[in-house]
């Protein structure tokens, strides 16, 4: 074992020996091994650990000379984090262009340039990015706790050093102030949790805390210095080590996160770090191959990501890498970490300028232009391929909406929606704000379409499965001279089942639910229109998922009013990812992204379903031999059929339009 410190500055190979730990749980849970479903709380070791280093520094910097150079510390900042990132976005944009399915370059050039102006994080919470299930993940995703850290570092210099002069210079006082602020942090990230999970997850505000317990650990041990006894730190050190294992080990993709389960991987950090202050270091962390990870660890885990998804991204995620794939591809990430830090990472951080002032103002100019010209070269790039579609040279026939059909054999050149805008064909509900949004818990009584001054309506109800049927059900509604009233909001079916959504009870929607269908009853609509997406996670996992859903859907009918007419809607297909992505690697191939019908359409779930409409008089409507036939094609005639994995877009929406009118027209 090494002996600690007797300071909290200083060399400490603990904490080389917690980089290693940390980069190597990231990694190994990046490379899909189901042992440490919670390796990404890695990330939040890092997070701690760079609080504790950087306000060390920054304190005893106050100590010496009574304030902080910031022009100074942002170029050391500069100098040792930017070169390798800029480096690796640079390599991953060129290799994103060249490996990564066409239609989704200019997402991932986008990504690149928010990543070179150091706020990725905010871009993916914006983007509404779910980092624990993300099954087309950007090559980028890893930068967004460098753009946390980045933020931080600009902030926090500027926050010390003011209140470092507001409390008169009194750690105790200082301490508390920062308390408070982690308090803070760490309550607007339970807010976020319940309101926003990307904001919680991605934002600054939400993660600042983390990075704080750092500061208070560093604070700790300058106000108390060799007053933690060995025992002490023994038991802080191997207790903190279980506990980021323990973190590493239970914590799932389900567990809401960060928040109260942060905590564990957090403060087991800062209690290895304080028990290193005191208790000799365990080789765990001290041996030679353990330092050596954690000297690579900044390179290491700047490789790792881009080296996992872009060579799954480039054979299509519908075609899941097998483990000993991801396994060598972490392996391999290695020796580039070594070659990363040896040629970029370390000469930087080690040059010349190192703690040459005069040479701040020329680092900070030459990272700001750096940063904007990639930027600006990767958006530029992005917005080219954007407009320049990827099809084949010739067209097609207009061919989608009769039965049993034959897909187009290739990408053809009047295809609709062209593949780049896929993922926003959705119907207008989407946009007008008639789709409710996942926090919505009360029905939108105001959207009412076809003829406003009608007497007798028709209602569709459901999720967005029931929202892609909207052009057709309000062809029905004009054709006949009636009201429609659209009640759908997202991952909300209508079948009456408690079901969970990013791993938590989605009470949003049963509340929903309920006002829809006491709008409903109040409405006493001549029909309604159910469509739902079954493919659902239920709160009660102690019965079987098709039982619940036959009595979710038998209670809702059961619900509706006396007289209404009520059809249910069969599922349309499910397809492993986007046929958009899939397309765009098989132009002149398009029958390689076809669906199989057997793999497509739950056919268990939609006898279920055919069984309670006949046993309560309802009408199970099934559209689907207009979509499959031996295959389910991505393209049918010039229409793309698809917006995502399993959403129809919205021209095959319109296509089909006239086939469901005319079959709705039956039960009025």
């Amino acid at each position: 074992m090494h002996r600690p410190p007797h300071a909290a500055a200083g060399f400490r190979p603990d904490i080389q020996g917690l980089r290693a730990v940390a980069v190597l749980a990231v990694v190994i849970y990046h490379a899909g091994v189901s042992l440490v479903p919670g390796g990404y709380s890695g990330v939040d070791v890092f997070f701690v650990i760079s609080g504790f280093l950087i306000t060390s520094h920054l304190l005893s910097t106050l100590r010496d000379h009574g304030t902080i150079r910031l022009s100074d510390f942002y170029a050391r900042r500069i100098r040792r984090i930017l070169p390798a990132a800029l480096t690796v976005l640079v390599l991953t944009a060129l290799a994103s262009v060249l490996l990564v399915p066409r239609v989704d370059v200019p997402g991932t050039l986008e990504d690149a340039a928010a990543t070179a102006l150091y706020m990725p994080n905010l871009l993916f919470a914006a983007q509404g990015t779910d980092y624990l299930a993300e099954t087309s993940p950007s090559p980028f995703q890893h930068y967004w706790s460098l753009g946390i850290e980045e933020q931080f570092y600009l902030l926090w210099p500027a926050v010390l050093l003011g209140t470092f002069f507001l409390v008169r210079r009194s750690n105790r006082r200082l301490a508390a102030v920062i308390a408070a602020l982690v308090a803070a942090s760490f309550a607007s990230g339970l807010v976020l949790l319940e309101v926003s999970p990307p904001w919680a997850f991605f934002s600054l505000p939400s993660r600042a805390w983390e990075l704080g317990v750092g500061a208070l650990a560093a604070l700790a041990l300058r106000h108390a210095a060799g007053r933690l006894s060995t025992a002490v730190g023994r038991v802080l050190i191997w207790s903190g080590l279980a506990g980021m294992l323990t973190g590493f080990v239970l914590l799932t993709s389900t567990t809401p996160f960060p928040g109260v389960a942060a905590l564990l991987p957090t403060l087991s950090t800062a209690a290895v770090i304080l028990g290193g202050s005191a208790a000799p270091h365990p080789a765990l962390l001290t041996n030679r191959p353990m330092q050596a990870m954690g000297k690579w660890s900044y390179s290491l885990y700047l490789v790792h990501w881009p080296l996992l998804t872009i060579p799954q991204l480039a054979v299509g995620v519908e075609h899941p890498l097998p483990l000993a794939g991801t396994l060598a591809l972490g392996a391999l990430s290695v020796p580039l970490a070594i070659l990363l830090h040896r040629y970029v990472e370390g000469p930087f951080r080690r040059g010349p300028a190192r703690g040459n002032i005069r040479r701040t103002g020329p680092t900070l100019a030459m990272a700001t232009a750096g940063s904007l010209v990639i930027a600006g070269s990767a958006y530029g790039a992005g917005l080219y391929i954007d407009r320049t579609p990827a099809t084949a040279a010739q067209p097609a026939e207009r061919k989608a909406g009769l039965p049993y059909p034959e897909g187009t054999p290739f990408v053809p050149s009047n295809v609709t929606p062209v593949l780049e805008r896929a993922a926003t064909s959705a119907p207008p509900t989407n946009g007008d704000g008639c789709h409710a949004p996942v926090k919505q818990t009360e029905p939108q009584a105001h959207c009412i379409y076809g003829n406003r001054e009608a007497t007798q309506d028709v209602v569709l109800f459901g999720d967005s499965h029931a929202e892609q049927w909207f052009a057709g059900v309000d062809r029905l509604a004009r054709d006949n001279a009636m009201r429609l009233r659209t009640l759908t909001k997202a991952s909300c079916p209508a079948v009456s089942i408690s079901i969970e959504r990013q791993g938590a009870p989605y009470t949003e929607c049963d509340q929903w639910r309920e006002g829809a269908l006491q709008t409903i009853r109040e409405v006493k609509p001549r029909l309604v229109v159910l469509g739902n997406y079954g493919r659902v996670t239920p709160v009660d996992d102690s019965k079987d998922l098709r039982k619940q859903w036959e009595e979710g859907l038998r209670a809702t009918i059961d619900a509706l009013p006396e007289g209404t007419e009520v059809v249910v809607m069969a599922d349309t297909p499910f397809h492993d990812s986007a046929p958009a992505s899939c397309l765009s690697r098989n132009i002149d191939d398009a029958a390689a992204c076809d669906a199989e019908p057997e793999e497509a359409l739950n056919a268990s779930r939609a006898a279920v379903e055919r069984r309670v409409a006949e046993e309560t008089g309802a009408r199970f409507l099934d559209m689907n031999k207009y979509l499959c036939a031996e295959h389910c094609p991505a393209i049918i005639g010039d229409i793309l059929a698809y917006r995502d994995a399993h959403h129809l877009s919205e021209p095959m929406g319109e296509a089909l339009a006239p086939r469901l009118a005319a079959e709705l027209d039956k039960e009025l």
